[in-house]
């Protein structure tokens, strides 16, 4: 299956489903998701999975709901918003051994009026931030994660913002990069708005030099998964 573009329909269709927002509209057309929305995205992780291996040798790449994927159902268990169907669709590169939201990752999702890419881990889930502090009392590795991200703030690459305020037990402002403590993500991130590119196979370059610009937090973070405290 070769990668052509997204097609420019499937913007409309995501618009249509912010006004017909329930399953019995959305089984009545799936066929139209899965020609608009399903066909390029498996085409486009097929395409991209192939070039991310050049940065990424164990680098997953699924075409495939549950695998790169994110399902068209929303999980409302837990949810204010009730609203069965999603209008953002994702698609996600990762690598390690870990769940694939808890490993370093190369993100892509798009919506009828932004296509956002990440490269990072979005959210550290407990088990993940309490290796991830473990990780950085090290100053090795503290110092290379600030170097990193000193690096893309003089290139203008924009990453998350901390998440705590205070710093957590453990840590205080006497420690060299004692703020790396304060983040419960690390990601880099960038936008557009859908155009010609992304409605070509241009969409591929130009989401790999995105990808491509921070892979050094990519490789730091699967450093972080493979780490094991007791050893």
């Amino acid at each position: 299956m070769s990668f052509v573009g997204f097609n420019p329909q499937a913007l409309a269709f995501l618009d249509e489903i912010k006004q017909n927002n329930n399953k019995v509209w959305f089984e009545n057309n799936r066929h139209r998701w899965e020609e608009l929305i399903l066909k390029p995205n498996k085409a486009y992780v097929e395409e991209m999975g192939e070039h991310l291996i050049a940065l990424a040798p164990f680098i997953k790449a699924l075409p495939k709901v549950s695998g790169s994927l994110f399902r068209i159902y929303r999980d409302t268990r837990f949810s204010h918003d009730k609203t069965p169907i999603k209008t953002k669709i994702g698609i996600l590169f990762w690598q390690g051994a870990s769940h694939r939201m808890q490993s370093a990752s190369f993100y892509m999702h798009y919506t009828s009026s932004e296509v956002f890419l990440a490269t990072g881990i979005r959210t550290f889930k407990p088990p993940l931030l309490k290796k991830y502090r473990s990780y950085i009392q090290n100053e090795k590795h503290a110092k290379a994660l600030h170097d990193i991200l000193q690096k893309y703030e003089k290139a203008g690459i924009k990453i998350n913002e901390p998440h705590y305020k205070r710093f957590p037990q453990g840590f205080n402002e006497e420690q060299p990069y004692a703020y790396l403590s304060k983040f419960n993500a690390l990601y880099t991130q960038m936008s557009y708005k859908p155009n010609k590119t992304f409605f070509s196979e241009k969409a591929i370059d130009k989401h790999f030099e995105f990808y491509e610009a921070s892979l050094e937090l990519f490789e730091w973070l699967y450093e972080l998964t493979l780490y094991n405290p007791k050893d």
